[in-house]
């Protein structure tokens, strides 16, 4: 019963922490979008 209830614990750990880089990596990829657009702003005002 402790090793299934210790197994159980370990997979939602890994769950939630899964959860938080997918997150963080959705984040990265808005801020990566962000910095393209502005860089493409910057280029089309200086025409």
């Amino acid at each position: 019963m402790k090793r299934t209830l210790l197994a159980v614990l370990m997979l939602a750990g890994f769950g939630l922490s899964g959860c938080n880089t997918f997150a963080g990596a959705g984040q990265d990829i808005k801020r990566g979008g962000e910095v393209v657009e502005e860089a493409a702003r910057d280029v089309q005002s200086n025409m």
